[in-house]
């Protein structure tokens, strides 16, 4: 990394998610394997819930919307891990690192609140399903529109706060992309007003969506057991199912992010912050499809219909 005393820098260097060489070209196999398989399956599933109108419903748009935020969120980290297992060395510049880490935090952030208003829709449809139509449709683009919104405005206020920081260490840098914690440790300036960005945004980026749905799946689990006797099993059983998948993709993405970012430092190691965040980064929006579309009849009814006149035609 070219520096000096509080000079300008021009490039980092990653140190990626190995240096021992003869994982290189197996990894490299594997997560190109990884990229693909969710680069057809989100795209698979926003071309499905776009021409099926049987998937016209707020909840297959959101899950639309997910599948588009998971897409560009894997694409802003994987194929620059890529270039890393088959370079020698990985210089990325400073304009760059500032993009990667400016796009990182948009759909990281979109996906924490994207996730809190699935939770929310699923809450609408089971404890007032006669009023789904009329709450939720003209809401949707609402919550849309804040998804985005909050994620660009902090998105913007990290990375503008960022450039204020200066770098003045030749370490690399140990890890496959640029998050903040990552950048911070390697400032030899005052990351106060950066630390303080972090502690006020968490409470719009972590605790509003994490509050939301568990509010919504106790009001779904208090509703689904006071009306026990009224419900049919079917009803429960879609019910369940409906919220089993979600549950599994909000476990699967606040777990590997808590176990990243709030473990103790001196209990975690760098190589535990990677395996998490290759899972919050990489492998959530693989398994985000296949969680979405394995358990819901409805998409595979449309799967099916759409596979049948392709067949046909």
């Amino acid at each position: 990394m070219a520096a000096g005393n509080h000079s300008t820098v021009t490039e980092f260097i990653l140190a990626g998610l190995t240096e021992k060489p003869e994982l290189q070209l197996p990894l490299f196999l594997f997560f190109l394997g990884v990229y693909v398989v969710t680069v057809v399956g989100n795209l698979g599933m926003i071309i499905l819930i776009r021409l099926s109108s049987h998937l016209g419903t707020t909840m297959y748009y959101f899950i639309s919307s997910l599948s588009f935020i998971d897409l560009r969120h894997s694409t802003v980290i994987t194929p620059k891990m890529l270039v890393n297992f088959v370079t020698e060395k990985n210089i990325i510049s400073y304009p760059e690192c500032m993009i990667q880490l400016y796009f990182f935090l948009i759909f990281a952030i979109a996906e924490c609140h994207m996730l809190a208003a699935m939770a929310y829709d699923h809450y609408i449809a089971i404890c007032s399903p006669l009023l789904y139509d009329v709450i939720m449709s003209p809401e949707a683009c609402f919550y849309l529109i804040l998804v985005y919104t909050i994620s660009l405005v902090c998105a913007s206020a990290h990375t503008g706060c960022i450039f204020r920081v200066h770098f003045c260490k030749f370490d690399v840098i140990n890890h496959f992309f640029f998050d903040l914690p990552s950048l911070l440790n390697f400032s030899c300036s005052s990351t106060y007003v950066n630390q303080l960005l972090v502690l006020i945004f968490s409470a719009f980026t972590i605790l509003a969506p994490s509050l939301t749905i568990l509010g919504s799946y106790v009001f779904i689990v208090a509703s689904i057991l006071r009306t026990l006797h009224i419900r049919s099993t079917e009803g429960r059983s879609k019910a369940f199912s409906m919220c089993s998948s979600h549950i599994l993709a909000v476990t699967i993405f606040y777990g590997s992010t808590a176990f990243k970012y709030l473990q103790p430092s001196s209990v975690s190691s760098m190589d535990q912050g990677k395996v998490s965040s290759v899972f919050y980064s990489i492998i959530v929006p693989m398994l985000n499809p296949p969680i979405y579309s394995l358990r819901n009849e409805d998409v595979n009814v449309s799967w099916r219909k759409m596979l049948m006149k392709r067949i046909l035609f």
